[in-house]
């Protein structure tokens, strides 16, 4: 068990940067930066960015220096290296793309909801989760695109997101709202992708709502992952709730498991319970147990 930092060799801000790693758990590289005083915001998935003049500190409060080349090789024998397209803040130019392909004119808007998508305090509902929702709504339509309106719908679900459940849903409709009107969307389009941002409150489309199974589908998709990457899921989501005690967020989050494994059907598009139906139960129960 050790905490790695590799050389100030990584340029950002107008300094450069070293990476703060675990060989061994998350648990332990947090444990290790909340002791040295490195803020929580500088958390980046499987590592901590920290800025030169912290170096000396942290090979003093026990960081054991090695190269970079060593410290990647450590990350990933560790089992805990995220790859690169998962991480939000590498994302900006894939899901500018995919955003100007979806309401091209508008790179303006498209900027504002990827800054809201990459607010700081976001670990789950980041960049990150906004690609994974529309590349789930990619394969669930292949060969054809998501509609426009689920598409748009997929960029705004979150854009609001302050942790309220409901609170968020209904401030990130309302935004839809305001937001595509100013760009001159049709008001039909305007209150479909509004009303599918407010679906995902809930996850409980009607049963002939084709577009919002998808959304929600693609939303919940997370749920038929792999163990290692739904642990990871689960990790961020505790961190976008480091604000609630153990005991509480424990509480709350077994309320939600329990909703989830008691929708009925969990996922509604017949190629989202082949991909994930199984695993997500799996991973359900197991987390509830």
């Amino acid at each position: 068990m050790a905490v790695y930092v590799d050389p100030p060799l990584w340029p950002a801000h107008g300094t450069v940067f070293s990476h703060l790693v675990s060989d061994t758990s998350l648990e332990e590289l947090h444990a290790f930066a909340l002791m040295a005083g490195v803020p929580e915001r500088a958390f980046d998935g499987d590592h901590y960015d920290v800025a030169e003049h912290r170096y000396a500190e942290l090979v003093a409060a026990g960081a054991i220096p090695v190269e970079a080349g060593v410290l990647v090789r450590k990350l990933i024998a560790s089992g805990l290296r995220i790859p690169a397209r998962q991480r939000s803040k590498a994302l900006t130019v894939p899901l500018l793309e995919r955003w100007n392909s979806i309401l091209p004119g508008h790179e303006e808007l498209g900027f504002e909801l990827l800054e809201r998508w990459g607010e700081d305090h976001r670990k789950y509902h980041s960049r990150t989760h906004l690609l994974a929702v529309l590349e789930a709504l990619d394969v669930l339509t292949e060969p054809a695109l998501p509609a426009r309106t689920v598409a748009l719908a997929a960029w705004f679900h979150d854009a609001v997101y302050e942790g309220i459940a409901g609170t968020d849903e209904e401030e990130s409709a309302l935004l839809a709202e305001k937001r595509l009107t100013s760009v001159g969307l049709p008001e039909d389009d305007i209150a479909e992708v509004a009303r599918l941002v407010r679906l995902t409150a809930s996850h409980d489309p009607a049963p002939d709502d084709y577009a919002g199974a998808l959304l929600c589908d693609a939303d919940l998709s997370v749920l038929g992952a792999e163990p290692a990457a739904y642990a990871r899921y689960l990790a961020a989501v505790r961190e976008d709730y480091a604000h609630v005690s153990d005991a509480d967020f424990a509480t709350g989050r077994a309320a939600v498991v329990r909703r989830l494994l008691a929708l009925d059907p969990l996922f509604h598009n017949a190629r989202a319970r082949e991909l994930w139906l199984d695993a997500a139960r799996r991973n359900l129960q197991a987390e509830l147990a």
